[in-house]
């Protein structure tokens, strides 16, 4: 255990914890929404500290991030737990369904030997991810900070609900963050999520003001939020932010509670894509499809910087952070890979 960080003691040895937008008050023995953050005698401890329950090196391109260091792996590392309880998550096996002899059974791997591990893949960047990273981020901050001193990037896949005192710590050694944006609906977010949704704008907001490169992702789910009037209201809040944003739409698949539900139609897919760009997104990207919608086009001249499918880089045309054709800036954080 680990005590946390961001929290405050109130009277009777209760506290109240400032990590995330749940902001949970949280009494003697009682856990936090996270189900990993535990009130021991008036101190809040994390429970999943150098716990990981996965550990993996992927293509970037997984997470998805498209416009971060493209063709590169990252060393990717998650624990048991999770602030939302969404009945669609495809990661609910380690989200959700878990228990405390779980994470007692996994073995301690303290945030040197992460960093160390990800130098020994020749990973680019360490990305916390598959569960939610703000639940395990006294963790995760550990790490990240000595990954910076070895020249390793930082990026979070998140579901983007923490505060923004969380979100002040750990900007020094947070290079780019995928958040999900799920929905455009307060009463979506209730239903689905047990959140909601203001807090998750915020994040995507403020990440942007302090410099973190962010890439938003948003599973098209039948029936929940694949309406053209919600999918337009997303992209244009997006484009309002920034309209260098990268928007990832993704086909759902039946998974855990949501079993009754249909896969995404392609239509509906490339839908969302159109809408994105009439609503002056410059990079609309599809995922988990094949053929089509993950290459890279310079949004100047339109000519194919990167070519993917699926999470594999066939062609990369670009040099440094420019079209080579037209010489345009594309926005993002990119190096001279080949491959």
């Amino acid at each position: 255990m680990k005590e946390a960080l961001l929290y405050e003691k109130l009277e009777g040895d209760s506290v109240r914890c400032f990590l995330c937008a749940h902001h949970c008050y949280i009494k003697e023995g009682n856990f936090g929404i996270c189900g990993v953050r535990q009130n021991r005698e008036g101190k809040l401890y994390s429970l999943v500290y150098a716990k990981p329950c996965a550990l993996h090196v992927d293509p970037i391109e997984k997470k998805p991030l498209y416009h971060f260091f493209p063709a590169t792996v990252a060393f990717s590392v998650a624990t048991f737990g999770c602030n939302f309880k969404c009945g669609f998550c495809q990661n609910w096996q380690i989200s959700q369904e878990y228990s405390k002899e779980d994470i007692d059974n996994q073995e301690e791997i303290l945030p040197s030997k992460i960093v160390e591990l990800a130098l020994k893949y020749k990973c680019k960047s360490i990305s916390y991810t598959y569960t939610e990273p703000t639940v395990f981020f006294e963790y995760a901050y550990d790490i990240a900070k000595l990954a910076k001193q070895k020249g390793l990037y930082n990026n979070f896949v998140t579901n983007g609900y923490m505060s923004k005192e969380t979100l002040d710590l750990i900007s020094p050694y947070l290079d780019a963050a995928n958040v999900d944006l799920k929905f455009f609906k307060e009463s979506s977010y209730k239903k689905n999520c047990s959140a909601h949704l203001e807090p998750v704008k915020e994040s995507i907001i403020y990440m942007r003001k302090l410099g973190i490169w962010v890439e938003v992702t948003t599973l098209i789910i039948p029936k929940e939020n694949d309406s053209p009037e919600e999918l337009t209201e997303i992209a244009k809040f997006l484009a309002s932010v920034d309209k260098d944003i990268v928007w990832h739409v993704s086909k759902f698949h039946p998974d855990y509670k949501f079993l009754n539900y249909s896969t995404t139609s392609e239509s509906t897919l490339k839908m969302a894509q159109e809408l994105g760009y009439k609503a002056g997104l410059r990079y609309v990207y599809v995922g988990n499809v094949w053929g089509w919608g993950n290459d890279t086009l310079c949004y100047n001249c339109k000519r194919t910087l990167i070519k993917r499918e699926y999470f594999s880089v066939l062609e990369y045309n670009l040099k440094g952070n420019r079209c080579p054709f037209c010489n345009t800036i594309i926005p993002g954080i990119f190096s001279d890979v080949k491959t």
